[in-house]
């Protein structure tokens, strides 16, 4: 295998294109390195990430006690305003007053029970301008303690904390993925340049033996020792080799450039291509493959999430059947003409009710809703079964073809060098007249279509190792997870 890939480099190294200069060598890992870097896709995939850990950072931080300011201050206004008298009749009055106030609570919510507890202490202030007794009042509540407890009815909070750290450990494990999805791509687009590399080489090799060929038929028509329709069926076959090195340069541009854009290259900055060195030797085995799928994949965890989201939905929608809150105030409040006057013997402040919402005749609205619920999740179960099962067929696939990819690799090396014998054999035949010139034809084109063929198997396993990396975010070469567990190390 080493040898038949230091046969492809050099060949590779020996090709440069015209007016071509010293270049930035890249190996696949290069390439695979810097696509993760600097593509579009990887950047996207970064800021997926970094969404979805500040959304997460939000779930996490709606549990935790919030303080919070409130008041407005100053609030003064002076205007004419129309006054109610005591006899039912209005007049204008010029008004000038200030009217201050200023709150500040602590909430905590209880995600046990879904309700929520505060405590908080208010002041206030007001001052008329234009009355000569109790121009100025101070108000306030020394401090209260309330809570608002929801009974028998849905719990968002409960449920939260089941799914939404499962969708933040999805999205990280996603972004994995996303990263192996890019690996895989650069991938293509190294081997597509590759290609285009060797189908330049190709054409030219053919356009130089095509030219040859010509040559020699015009030499032996002129001796009258071939036809004309020989001669004129080697000049063709020299035409479309001329044609086949346009189209063969033109396809090399392009794929240079799609790789470019990809790893984020400069337009000036030049670079050149290096084929892997070695061909990973490891055993895949389907059983290995499917346990780390599970325990790895994002997928797997999405699987449950939306178990978890069918179960929520079905809660949510008995809860809506009808509805109860308790609410229970205590605290302490008083009043005066100065600030003191508050904190001096504050009366109590109680409060206490109980509000009920329960629906007497609804025409069936809430059974249909329960149903609804429970249909949408026996179909979800059914859905999320089938998904597993898919998802468990493609990795078996994959990990069967990665099998008969790195056979292929090796036939179609020995075809490669089965090819260029036969050819070299056919084209000394042909100068000594032993075979025409369509039995040559036949030769070189099957020895061109085994070079391809060799690289495209190349290309084909590089490729599936990643989309199995990607599968099972393992890699069987290295063993090693490419998933890091919340807290380690990445």
């Amino acid at each position: 295998m080493n040898k038949q890939t230091f046969c492809l480099f050099a060949l590779l190294i020996g090709f440069a294109l015209p007016g071509s200069y010293a270049q930035n060598a890249y190996t696949l890992d290069d390439i695979i390195a810097r696509s993760k870097a600097q593509s579009p896709v990887a950047k996207q995939a970064d800021t997926r990430l970094e969404t979805s850990y500040w959304q997460y950072r939000v779930y996490r931080t709606s549990f935790n006690p919030q303080l919070s300011l409130d008041g407005s201050l100053p609030n003064y206004y002076k205007k004419v305003s129309q006054i109610i008298q005591e006899d039912g009749t209005y007049r204008y009055i010029p008004v000038e007053q200030t009217n201050n106030s200023l709150s500040m609570g602590l909430f905590q919510p209880l995600p046990w029970t879904g309700g929520t507890l505060s405590a908080n202490t208010s002041l206030g202030y007001f001052k008329d301008y234009h009355l000569n007794t109790l121009s100025e009042q101070w108000t306030g509540n020394v401090f209260n303690i309330s809570l608002d407890q929801p009974i028998f009815s849905f719990n968002q909070m409960r449920w939260d904390r089941k799914t939404e750290p499962l969708r933040y450990e999805e999205s990280r494990r996603e972004y994995v993925e996303q990263m192996e999805l890019v690996a895989s791509q650069a991938v293509e687009m190294f081997f597509n340049v590759l290609q285009s590399q060797i189908g330049v080489q190709i054409a030219r090799f053919n356009l130089a033996n095509n030219d040859t060929i010509y040559k020699i038929e015009q030499g032996r028509y002129n001796i009258g020792t071939t036809s004309q329709d020989k001669l004129l069926q080697v000049e063709l076959q020299l035409l479309r080799s001329r044609q086949d090195v346009a189209q063969a340069s033109l396809d090399l541009e392009t794929a240079r450039l799609e790789l470019r854009s990809y790893m984020g290259l400069r337009e000036s900055e030049s670079y050149d291509l290096l084929l892997p060195e070695m061909i990973p030797q490891f055993e895949v085995s389907v059983e290995d493959a499917l346990n780390y799928a599970r325990k790895n994949r994002s997928a797997f965890i999405a699987f449950e999430r939306r178990r978890l989201e069918a179960e929520r939905d079905v809660a949510q929608a008995r809860g809506q059947r009808f509805q109860t809150k308790l609410s229970a105030t205590y605290g302490l409040n008083n009043n005066g003409v100065v600030l003191n006057d508050i904190y001096t013997r504050p009366e109590q402040m109680q409060q206490f009710n109980l509000t009920l919402n329960v629906p007497i005749l609804d025409w069936g609205r809430n059974k249909a809703r329960m149903r609804t619920a429970m249909a949408n999740k026996k179909l979800s179960d059914y859905v999320i079964s089938q998904d597993e099962v898919d998802f468990e067929q493609t990795v078996i696939t994959q990990v069967r073809k990665f099998e008969m990819l790195r056979l292929q690799i090796e036939i179609t090396h020995k075809s490669d060098d089965v090819a260029a014998q036969r050819y070299n054999v056919a084209q000394n035949r042909y100068l000594i007249g032993k075979i025409d010139i369509t039995n040559l034809n036949i030769a070189l084109t099957e020895k061109d279509d085994a070079k391809r063929s060799y690289l495209q198997a190349l290309k084909s396993f590089w490729v599936a190792y990643y989309d199995l990396r990607r599968l099972t975010l393992y890699d069987f070469y290295r063993k090693e997870l490419l998933f890091k567990e919340e807290g380690q190390a990445q």
